[in-house]
């Protein structure tokens, strides 16, 4: 399922805040890219496009989809078909800004939170680009302003459904929620805090239960938050929950927890909320390659909060992230072997970890070799012990062969 554009349309409800008229165009994996973008700047004759990043590959070792090809040949229908300005944002984008805005070859790119910069952008562009650039912008030459994040993020407002989910069967789908941005727990491999910054900070409980109270009204019931780790902080993660069950919308909803800070009571009104499954981000079974990816938690932690979810009637689907620095053949069986005992409702592999560009994973696969000083690593790159390379993705075939 193609992830809906909750990003994109957060911008767009910034952006008809500030006075702009905005449309969007939504792209799915079959649609006729050129025909679909010539025939909306026809319509809508745009003075500025902006065009959202949201993954830059597939993070597929064995076989890498790179998606921004795909994208560039949307941005050459959008030349093709007009003369205004295009501006490239979002999450993948946000990575990588001078690398993807070179490749992409549009005119300007923002980096972080698109709500504030680009309705700052679009005046910048109205009053003839004559004073210095606003922040968070990055161009072509090299230049660019730096990133800030806001404080607040219930100064930004969330969009309608008229702006984004207006199309058939829309009130089916899992609708994308973020009540929080920022990750301050620093996984080696993680993009992170480049993309939303560190300090963890939050919508207030009553803007997300109001606005999903709304959606409600409209017919959504199915929903997944897509914070980072929804159980950070425990105490806004329990007060959001109260306010839920008090709300009584009747939700079904999914949830990125991170195994630790989870108690019984946070288990129980995450239920009584309407949780009915959580991804348990664990990556490991190993209590050797814990500290090696920079996870605060044990294998005992995880076995103890899975049970606890498993115990309301929460689904756990599971994650296991191999082939990392010091990963050897005994801490693969041994990952494989907690994963199992876990007795899971789901549980995905992945082998080779996608090296992004200042992080730590980054920083050791340069010592060890794996990448150079001048490699862009917008083309997807991955780390894998070297003594694991040619055995390690053989035996996950087999495994998961043997699984049926």
């Amino acid at each position: 399922m193609v992830p809906l554009p909750l990003g994109l349309a957060c911008v767009a409800a910034a952006t008809e805040q500030a006075g702009h008229r905005v449309r969007l165009l939504a792209l799915g994996p079959d649609a006729d890219c050129e025909n679909e973008v010539r025939q909306a700047i026809g319509r809508l004759s745009p003075h500025v496009i902006g065009v959202s990043v949201r993954n830059i590959d597939d993070q597929n070792m064995q076989s890498p989809c790179f998606l921004l090809a795909g994208l560039r040949q949307v941005v050459a229908a959008c030349r093709a078909a007009s003369s205004a300005p295009i501006v490239v944002g979002g999450a993948g984008y946000s990575i990588f800004p001078e690398s993807a805005l070179a490749y992409l070859g549009v005119d300007i790119g923002i980096r972080g939170e698109g709500e504030a910069a680009f309705p700052v952008l679009l005046s910048w562009l109205e009053q003839g680009s004559q004073s210095a650039p606003p922040p968070a912008t990055y161009f072509p030459d090299g230049s660019h302003a730096p990133t800030q994040f806001a404080p607040a993020l219930d100064d930004f407002l969330l969009p309608e459904p008229r702006l984004w989910l207006d199309f058939p069967g829309s009130p089916t789908m899992r609708i994308p929620v973020q009540s929080r941005r920022g990750c301050p727990l620093d996984c080696i491999y993680c993009s992170t805090s480049a993309i939303e910054g560190r300090p963890v900070r939050r919508r207030s409980s009553e803007s997300v239960v109001r606005w999903l109270t709304a959606l409600r009204q409209d017919g959504f019931r199915h929903f997944h938050f897509v914070d980072n780790t929804f159980n950070l902080p425990p105490s806004y993660a329990k007060e959001l929950c109260r306010k839920l069950v008090s709300a009584d919308l009747g939700l079904d909803w999914w949830a990125i927890v991170y195994p630790k800070w989870v108690d019984s009571e946070l288990a129980e009104l995450m239920a009584k909320a309407g949780c009915t499954e959580v991804s348990l981000g664990f990556e490991s079974g190993s209590e050797t390659m814990l500290p090696q990816l920079n996870k605060r938690f044990t294998c005992t932690e995880v076995r103890d909060i899975s049970d606890t979810l498993a115990g309301v009637g929460i689904k756990r689907d599971g994650f296991l992230l191999l082939g990392g620095p010091h990963e050897t053949r005994d801490t693969v069986e041994e990952s494989l072997d907690f994963a199992e005992s876990l007795y899971l409702d789901s549980l995905k592999i992945t082998v080779g970890l996608r090296i992004y560009p200042h992080t730590p994973l980054a920083s050791t696969a340069l010592e060890d070799g794996l990448v150079r000083p001048d490699d862009n690593l917008l083309f997807p790159r991955f780390y894998i012990s070297p003594s694991l390379r040619d055995w390690l993705p053989d035996r996950i075939a087999r495994r998961n062969s043997d699984q049926g």
